[in-house]
């Protein structure tokens, strides 16, 4: 299927009052730098594949390729992009560690249909929770998702929480890593969908846990935003995560669509498109919708940890709020 981007945009263009977008128009366009993911793609990315930014004084850029959540977080405190995304329990944690971020919009949810899947080979003796102490683990970065997923779920069992050893290894060599028994399990984030449809597809393996097993259904991570990016450009910071979360809508009513757009999007990159018809969606809320139990869960797991003072932070605090009417829905 071949997607016309364009054609997207004269829709989106179409949803948005005329007064709001010659305001936008006679501003000076806000870039927004990002690094993407191997293998996936961002809400944000997505809408602005679809045109959804156009008239609407935003243009994003892709500066390059980010390692994990932390990676991201370090970049845009450091000024090198504008656009963080990371995993819920290691935004808190960097703004526990003074960078004065806000959680924008959750780009992922973890649910039945979107989830981190921890595999094994089909002959390993590991088969619960508890097998995993003491074994290596795969995961694509220290410090964010998957690491605090092992750890809950270590937890869960009453097991030292660093009971189990992770290496990091990059989403395209998990599958390879694994087969050839360099680690004995190999943990498959959310959003690392494209890789864990080909692992399964080429069989051989199992899955011990995933995390919505230990987490529930929540958010898996949020795009973040420096606040004084917010507090210099509220209408660009409201325009952005509304029609962000407008195109995680239109991939949850398009599904094919949004995959051939994957595809695409991968190929240009110089990735494999064809892993794009595995991709299984953002499990997002419609609009992208945050709850509080998305970061109160991980303040209070922190708070446990003794990483965050009792009582100092709630998600009240480090949710942007949007206060007008999401175009999407004009």
């Amino acid at each position: 299927m071949t997607i016309s981007i364009r054609a997207f945009a004269l829709g989106s263009l179409v949803t948005i009052g005329f007064s709001s977008l010659a305001a936008a128009e006679a501003q000076e366009p806000v870039t927004l730098r990002f690094l993407a993911s191997q293998g996936s793609l961002s809400p944000h990315e997505l809408a602005y594949e679809l045109g959804y930014f156009d008239g609407l004084g935003i243009k994003l850029e892709n500066v390059g390729y980010a390692g994990g959540g932390p990676a991201s977080l370090f970049a845009l405190a450091s000024g090198s992009v504008d656009i963080g995304s990371a995993a819920t329990a290691a935004v808190i944690n960097s703004i526990a560690g003074g960078n004065d971020f806000v959680a924008a919009f959750p780009t992922n949810g973890i649910n039945e249909q979107v989830k981190s899947i921890f595999y094994v080979l089909e002959d390993s003796p590991i088969r619960t929770i508890e097998d995993i102490a003491g074994k290596t683990i795969a995961v694509n970065t220290l410090g964010a998702h998957l690491d605090y997923a092992i750890r809950e779920a270590l937890h869960s069992k009453g097991l030292p929480e660093n009971a189990a050893n992770l290496v990091v290894v990059p989403g395209p060599q998990l599958e390879q890593t694994l087969r050839s028994n360099q680690v004995d399990i190999s943990a498959v984030g959310y959003w690392q969908a494209t890789f864990n449809g080909q692992l399964v597809a080429n069989g051989g393996v199992r899955a011990v846990f995933d995390d919505t097993d230990v987490l529930g259904e929540i958010a898996g991570g949020f795009a973040v935003l420096r606040r004084d990016f917010v507090e210099k450009n509220p209408d660009a910071a409201r325009r952005f995560v509304e029609q962000s979360a407008r195109a995680a809508d239109w991939s949850s009513e398009h599904p094919d669509e949004a995959r051939a757009l994957l595809a695409r999007i991968l190929t240009e990159r110089g990735e494999n498109g064809d892993l794009a018809k595995h991709w299984t969606g953002f499990g997002l809320r419609k609009g992208a919708k945050a709850t509080e139990r998305d970061l109160d869960f991980w303040i209070g797991v922190l708070e446990r940890e003794g990483s965050l003072p009792q009582g100092k932070y709630k998600a009240s605090d480090l949710l942007f709020r949007p206060d007008a009417k999401s175009a999407a829905s004009n």
